[in-house]
């Protein structure tokens, strides 16, 4: 009876059950679209973290940090599937030249796809960019550069600055690179003290590039199973194409 009622309304004929059957057709049209269009986003590519402290090979971490311990300082807040870091602080004394400070830091943090938030490489990118903007707008900082950096993960910049501290002048490094949905910022920052030098500048940004390739190395081992940073450098600095394309950036 509603039906017949609701036909007669529309047309104003006498044929209920024709009307009847072409009005009930787009409500079930209209379920069909609703259904099947819920929202889909890509997973993921890396799915875990490596442990920060062992992103770096002992001799690496004896070339930029000479004095320090080589297990590291983990951070505090690690969660492994999602976030790690581990920082590393070196002081070589020189006698009445002074002494040679350096401190580095790698962090690590990795996005899951969410339908919400959209995918992991491109809530990845947006974190990088931003990263980059905070390196660049440290209180203080003076002589500020902005370098990118080749062969490395997605995209890759590195801004380096000078920083005076009542200590010194510190040269700083901070890199930043991203790898599909994981986000690698590594800080390093180096003084001469008590009248030593200031480290060159140029020395510093080699051997932060050097060990910032082999943390993006070591994300991509981990989620392998290679279980070594080395072995999969290479697949690091070429990701799938497509998971690339959805973050909207450029290859280094």
């Amino acid at each position: 009876m509603l039906i017949t009622a609701a036909c007669s309304s529309d047309s104003g004929d006498s044929k209920p059950k024709s009307d009847g059957t072409s009005a009930s057709k787009p409500a079930g049209d209209s379920a069909s679209p609703s259904a099947s269009s819920s929202p889909t986003v890509a997973p993921a590519t890396y799915k875990t973290l490596p442990d920060a402290c062992k992103a770096l090979s002992k001799k690496t971490l004896g070339d930029m940090v000479p004095k320090a311990d080589s297990s590291g300082k983990k951070g505090s807040s690690d969660e492994p599937s999602s976030r790690a870091s581990c920082s590393w602080s070196s002081l070589s004394n020189n006698g009445v030249k002074g002494s040679q400070f350096r401190w580095l830091n790698v962090s690590l943090l990795r996005f899951d796809s969410d339908t919400t938030r959209g995918s992991g490489n491109t809530q990845a990118h947006t974190y990088f960019t931003n990263q980059v903007k905070d390196a660049q707008s440290v209180g203080g900082a003076k002589n500020a550069k902005v370098v990118p950096v080749s062969g490395t993960g997605d995209e890759a910049t590195s801004v380096r600055y000078d920083l005076s501290k009542k200590e010194g002048l510190f040269k700083q490094e901070t890199l930043v690179a991203r790898a599909e949905n994981v986000v690698v910022t590594l800080d390093y920052n180096g003084a001469g003290l008590a009248g030593d030098k200031t480290p060159d500048p140029e020395e510093l940004a080699k051997s932060a590039e050097k060990a910032l390739k082999e943390a993006v190395a070591s994300v991509s081992a981990v989620n392998s199973g290679s279980g070594s940073g080395g072995s999969s450098a290479g697949s690091s600095t070429k990701p799938s194409g497509s998971a690339s394309a959805s973050a909207g950036s450029k290859k280094s």
